[in-house]
């Protein structure tokens, strides 16, 4: 009797193991398909938005296919050739600053000093504060009669007469780009203080007993520690920037002309002001495959490491 149930066993845990298994692969099935439904109503509209930009759509109107017209017409528009620099412009000098200054707070608040914790909570203000509220805050700061700095300047004796933020090129790129800095900065910096808390405080006690400074320690320690966390929060940061609409449209809405029009902006105002849906969405899409790369790359990166 002991043998024969030797022999039988086998077979049962085979097929024990197999019932298992596709008990797993179900249960499995059932966890994917909530992240499944909502892949699909992302994907579809995205789809939607790329066969739309090969046609001709106009609101009320049906969508005739013509191809890549639409891209090409852009590359031969002037407002769209500076709209795409104005757009480099902003997005790398706000996260340049962002970087820096994110880097700035996470150093200085990984650090001890007394009401830590109070500091750390109104450091992440800008980023909790809803983004329509901090502009328009912003925007009456920029006000050339009664705005804060103005009137600041004025009462020092620093000017003589109001200057007019968002009335000269230069002037009003830069406001859009301290904005956009003072908005996001905070997340570059919840996140790096998050990534120093990870890195092992013995490597900087063995670089002391070895006489590394501080430039050393930053460089060959929190540098290397932090490299993949400024990787992803510089990657979301800028798919961000590159799509801000509520910074520009509020404060300046692409002006004085052109100067501070951006991809978000010239897509509202062709798309949703003039109707012309198949040209607007061909206006937002022109960087994806820039954008694509940017995101396998980093994707490769991550991996490598």
């Amino acid at each position: 009797m002991a043998i024969n149930s030797q022999a039988v066993n086998p077979a049962k845990r085979k097929g024990h193991r197999r019932g298992l298994r596709i008990g797993q692969n179900y249960q499995a099935w059932l966890f994917l398909v909530p992240l499944l439904l909502v892949l699909l109503l992302v994907t579809y509209p995205f789809l939607n938005a790329i066969s739309l930009s090969f046609t001709d759509k106009r609101v009320g109107f049906a969508p005739v296919f013509i191809g890549l017209a639409n891209y090409s017409e852009l590359l031969r528009d002037e407002v769209f050739l500076a709209t795409a620099g104005n757009t480099l412009i902003f997005t790398f000098f706000s996260i340049i600053f962002k970087l820096v200054i994110g880097m700035t707070m996470a150093l200085a608040l990984n650090e001890q000093f007394p009401l830590r914790s109070v500091v750390r909570g109104i450091m992440v203000l800008p980023w909790v504060i809803p983004t329509i509220v901090s502009v328009l805050i912003w925007y009456w700061m920029f006000n050339d009669l009664t705005g804060v700095f103005n009137t600041l300047l004025m009462d020092l004796h620093i000017v003589r007469s109001p200057i007019p933020w968002l009335a000269y090129r230069w002037l009003a790129m830069g406001c859009i780009i301290v904005v956009n800095v003072w908005r996001g900065f905070a997340f570059f910096g919840i996140n790096l203080l998050a990534g120093l808390q990870t890195i092992e405080q013995e490597l900087y006690e063995a670089a002391k007993v070895d006489g590394a400074n501080a430039l050393h320690t930053f460089r060959h320690i929190t540098l290397p520690g932090l490299q993949q966390i400024i990787l992803v929060v510089t990657m979301l940061s800028t798919i961000w920037t590159l799509n801000d609409f509520q910074i520009v449209h509020v404060l300046t809405n692409g002006g004085p002309g052109t100067a501070t029009q951006v991809f978000a902006t010239l897509t509202y105002e062709i798309g949703i002001a003039t109707l012309q849906l198949g040209r607007g969405i061909a206006v937002s899409l022109f960087l994806f495959p820039l954008v694509l790369v940017a995101i396998a790359t980093l994707v490769y990166l991550l991996q490598r490491d």
